[in-house]
């Protein structure tokens, strides 16, 4: 709950260029994230509410680092209509196969995680290159912002892959 509280700060700050700022509070949010884990697992009181909001929470918060930087002119929008048409379409994957299908496996695929992963050390890259108003980082965030667009493709086509797959298996299954 933490990190969920904490998002609309972030973003206000990202969204009026306060860089450093945002980035700290975005810090502190996924030492909050780290410490509640660890707690979690040390005195075993991981439950299965946990398992379902702390993805939710993480998504809240990386979505809205990105809105933020939108706002503050720091990515452009494109780059958010991408990860949100991303995360959209396997929403939308996501609920066809838990209401129309048995399948009910849905983890995140190496690709998700990869997206995710670089979705996060390309944000801290622009905060700090817009805060800090490094020439040489803001270039390499260039790079960055279009690699979070290459991998939010392909772990889109991963997933729906893996659908089809499933699909196909499961079709197959039901011949025999």
């Amino acid at each position: 709950m933490i990190r969920v509280l904490m998002t609309p700060f972030i973003l206000y700050e990202l969204a009026h260029r306060h860089f450093i700022s945002g980035g700290w509070l975005f810090g502190a949010a996924a030492f909050s994230d780290l410490l509640d884990g660890a707690v979690a697992r040390r005195f075993g009181s991981q439950t299965r509410v946990g398992l379902y909001l702390d993805p939710i929470a993480d998504k809240i918060l990386l979505s809205s680092i990105y809105i933020g930087l939108a706002a503050g002119k720091a990515v452009p929008l494109w780059v958010v209509v991408v990860i949100f048409a991303r995360d959209l379409w396997i929403l939308v994957l996501s609920g066809i196969a838990l209401r129309f299908t048995s399948y009910r496996k849905v983890e995140p695929s190496v690709w998700g995680k990869a997206t995710t992963f670089l979705q996060v050390m390309t944000a801290v890259a622009v905060m700090g290159g817009n805060g800090y108003h490094d020439a040489v980082l803001l270039k390499i965030c260039d790079f960055l912002l279009w690699g979070v667009t290459a991998f939010a493709f392909i772990s889109a086509a991963d997933y729906t892959l893996r659908g089809v797959r499933w699909l196909a298996a499961s079709a197959a299954t039901d011949r025999r």
